[in-house]
């Protein structure tokens, strides 16, 4: 597996539009954990509100905890009744809290975020793409914070255009701070939707992206709008050891409520090879 891919795709089969039932979803997970392409798979992401339903779920199917990636729905509200939620089940092993932060609600949050993080777990402050500067992602950082970033939804403006998701994407890199991706993510290659025709951008556009902000070799909205899928392949490809481990340094994960279409994109892609 190639390490540009490794832990790319945290689980998000609950999540819209794939909305998986709670025992479909934890199966799934199993199944994925068990394949050649294990090594594609990340967390797997459950709403706080969930917990007790997937530890019913685990031990209905006699499966141990896979790594949890925990959404927070409330927000900073939310985060300590979330915690002890986790907590009152420590069977349950929870790895990443994520969170939605607006630009100006997150000053009066970033201590509490903070004592999140240094309990070991891995925080993501969900701030709108447009709201990311380069100045919010150094407080980020300095919290010990990670940035979440929303690339698509259930409307057409949920998709943030190539622009301001570059000028995200370039802000986060100067500043250092890790970062991960979640929603309208499940193709390689950027492409508009035949049933939607809203745009969508790619992942493997991202991450060349990301390391186009890195060496400023192009824009990051060049990448993000480059929909020539054999051009980006090789490109992908032709990235160094150094320049995969740099990337993947600060570009953590994908959510995603699909595994094997981006799967399948790839191996067609000849990106990863099938076993």
């Amino acid at each position: 597996m190639s390490p540009l891919f490794s832990g790319l795709f945290d689980d998000a089969a609950l999540f819209p539009p794939g909305n998986a039932a709670m025992p479909d979803a934890v199966r799934g997970h199993a199944g994925y954990r068990q394949g050649w392409y294990a090594g594609l798979v990340a967390r797997f992401v459950c709403p706080a509100g969930r917990l007790p339903e997937l530890d019913a779920a685990l031990a209905a199917a006699g499966l141990g905890s896979p790594e949890i990636s925990m959404t927070v729905p409330g927000g900073p509200d939310g985060l300590a009744a979330a915690l002890a939620a986790a907590g009152e089940r420590p069977q349950l092993r929870l790895g990443a809290v994520e969170l939605p932060v607006s630009a100006a609600e997150l000053p009066g949050a970033l201590d509490e975020l903070g004592r999140a993080a240094r309990g070991g777990i891995d925080v993501f402050a969900e701030v709108p793409v447009a709201e990311v500067t380069t100045d919010l992602a150094a407080q980020l950082r300095a919290a010990g914070l990670g940035l979440k970033l929303r690339t698509g939804g259930a409307t057409a403006a949920a998709f943030p255009a190539a622009g301001p998701l570059g000028a995200a994407l370039q802000a986060a890199v100067a500043a250092g701070v890790r970062f991960k991706c979640t929603a309208g993510l499940h193709n390689a290659v950027a492409h508009d939707d035949p049933a939607t025709g809203w745009s969508h951008h790619g992942f493997v556009n991202v991450l060349l992206a990301v390391h186009a902000a890195q060496t400023g070799r192009a824009a990051p909205a060049e990448l993000l709008a480059d929909r020539d899928a054999a051009a980006l392949a090789e490109r992908a490809r032709t990235l160094s050891p150094a320049e995969v481990a740099d990337v993947r340094t600060q570009f953590a994960s994908i959510g995603s409520c699909s595994i094997l279409e981006p799967l399948t994109d790839l191996i067609d892609l000849k990106l990863v090879i099938a076993e």
